[in-house]
């Protein structure tokens, strides 16, 4: 790294601390902070792994929360505008999620700072912590040998992403290449070979999936599934590239399957149940109520009655710990 470029990275990064403050400094470099959000009223909230949210009261003025959310768009190489009062970044320094906005979508300056994991939690310690049943976590380790396609379900900030990263943990001791595909910096995999792929403005998640079959995948792994994508996934995993693990947002493993179809929905007007059916094997539950996070079950995926009948579930364990 030249002299140019650490000079310019120590510029940024004293730039971020002095507008951030030392209680958002002080959560950013904290290993149990997850989420730091800052309201439009001024009040500042972090949330915290097996805590939940707690306030910190009036930390920033309107003023400083608009310094933050324009020195980050700077820095990410736009200018916030009436026209374009959204950021959605990466913070220059640590790659943590970011996410401001300004009126007219608000009254005031506000944003939220997604914090990534410090280390990936295995199944074994998920274990440990009453969050995943011992039976529960030999399910997925033999879905994980057998190379079954995992749906991970859940609602925000339930833990969908750490989960994820455990059950990547145990896909890195297969000897096979990794996609992952995300919108930002969020899953962490130790394979040998394995790729990360990032959407960018001019290149969205169907982009990368279909670029990613011609990369040569084992395993296709997309952070988190939100649109069209879902049916090239769908495709992809039931025609030789088995293996894969995705999310989705809704609040049961049973509406998990409802959201994929609202998803492909998106760009086909008839819904193949049956294709879904034949791609997912296994939806794994997961809630988080008061910053405890459990896994709540999880259902094979047995087909469908017919071409679009109703899907055949089973629960592959007990009731949770």
């Amino acid at each position: 790294m030249s002299n140019r470029h650490v000079q310019s990275r120590l510029r940024t990064d004293t730039m971020l601390r002095s507008a951030f403050g030392p209680v958002i400094c002080a959560a950013l470099a904290d290993p149990s902070v997850v989420e730091i959000m800052q309201n439009p009223n001024g009040e500042l909230w972090i949330e915290r792994a097996g805590a939940g949210r707690e306030s910190q009261g009036g930390v920033l003025t309107s003023e400083k929360s608009e310094r933050i959310i324009r020195l980050i768009a700077s820095l990410s190489g736009f200018d916030v505008t009436r026209e374009r009062p959204i950021v959605s970044a990466e913070l220059p320094i640590g790659g943590q999620r970011f996410e401001g906005v300004m009126p007219p979508v608000t009254l005031q300056p506000s944003f939220a700072i997604r914090v990534p994991a410090a280390r990936v939690f295995t199944l074994d310690e998920y274990v440990r912590s009453g969050t995943l049943s011992t039976e529960a976590s030999t399910v997925l380790r033999d879905a994980v040998k057998t190379r079954q396609n995992i749906l991970v379900v859940g609602g925000t900030g339930s833990g969908k992403t750490t989960l994820t990263n455990a059950l990547l943990a145990e896909i890195a001791t297969e000897d096979h290449r990794v996609l992952i595909l995300e919108d930002t910096r969020e899953l962490q995999c130790d394979a040998e070979d394995c790729v990360s792929l990032r959407t960018q403005p001019t290149v969205s998640m169907r982009d990368l999936v279909r670029s990613t079959l011609r990369l040569r995948p084992d395993r296709i792994i997309v952070g988190e599934v939100r649109g069209g994508e879902a049916l090239d996934l769908l495709k992809a995993w039931s025609t030789g590239h088995p293996g894969g693990v995705a999310t989705v947002h809704a609040n049961s493993s049973a509406d998990g399957l409802d959201r994929l179809e609202q998803l492909v929905g998106e760009v086909v007007a008839n819904v193949p149940r049956k294709l879904i059916s034949a791609a997912v094997n296994l939806v794994v539950g997961i809630e988080s109520q008061g910053g405890v996070r459990q896994v709540t079950d999880i259902l094979e995926v047995l087909g469908c009655d017919g071409a679009n009948g109703a899907y055949r579930l089973r629960p592959k364990t007990p009731d949770p710990p």
